[in-house]
């Protein structure tokens, strides 16, 4: 498990910070913006499958969103994970991953794991494929939804990452 910075404090997102949310996803320039309302829904509706990564002064600097699939009740659907550029390089997107894993393996016995990257996004095969070496596993991957699949213009495709069965790494 990779341990969180000393100076943040990691825990279940609010309501209130689905503006800091959507704000960081926005900032990322990576992910696919979802409307603001999806954000406050996202940390009313999906709080106890999502962690955020909180700054000394409260606000939230990183996050990881995520579901459990309900036809796979024991894996969780990681959707999107951001950090703030100025708190980059420090592990918090590890550490939340691992955090939130943890937590749901406890709470829901969850033992898979599941994401999408989209081709060239190194940030997200980099972080996916350490979790999933910390773990001794190799994903599995497969393309989900292909380009033509998407009917707003021009998208990459969605890689499916698959990453189980999880077992507990050893704390630091």
């Amino acid at each position: 498990m990779t341990a969180a910075p000393a100076d943040l404090i990691v825990d279940r997102p609010a309501v209130t910070d689905g503006a800091a949310l959507w704000r960081l996803a926005k900032e990322s320039k990576t992910l696919d913006l979802n409307s603001s309302y999806s954000y406050l829904l996202w940390c009313r509706d999906f709080a106890g499958t999502s962690a955020v990564a909180r700054g000394a002064d409260g606000e939230p600097v990183g996050f990881v969103t995520g579901y459990v699939r309900p036809d796979r009740p024991h894996t969780l659907l990681v959707w999107q994970v951001a950090v703030d550029d100025a708190h980059r390089g420090r592990g918090i997107a590890a550490a939340l991953l691992d955090g939130l894993t943890a937590r749901l393996a406890a709470e829901r016995g969850i033992t898979g794991l599941e994401t999408t990257i989209t081709p060239g996004n190194t940030a997200s095969e980099r972080l996916f494929t350490s979790f999933a070496a910390r773990h001794g596993i190799e994903p599995e991957r497969e393309v989900l939804f292909p380009a033509d699949l998407f009917p707003d213009g021009p998208h990459d495709p969605e890689v499916l990452y698959r990453i189980g069965p999880l077992t507990p790494t050893p704390a630091h």
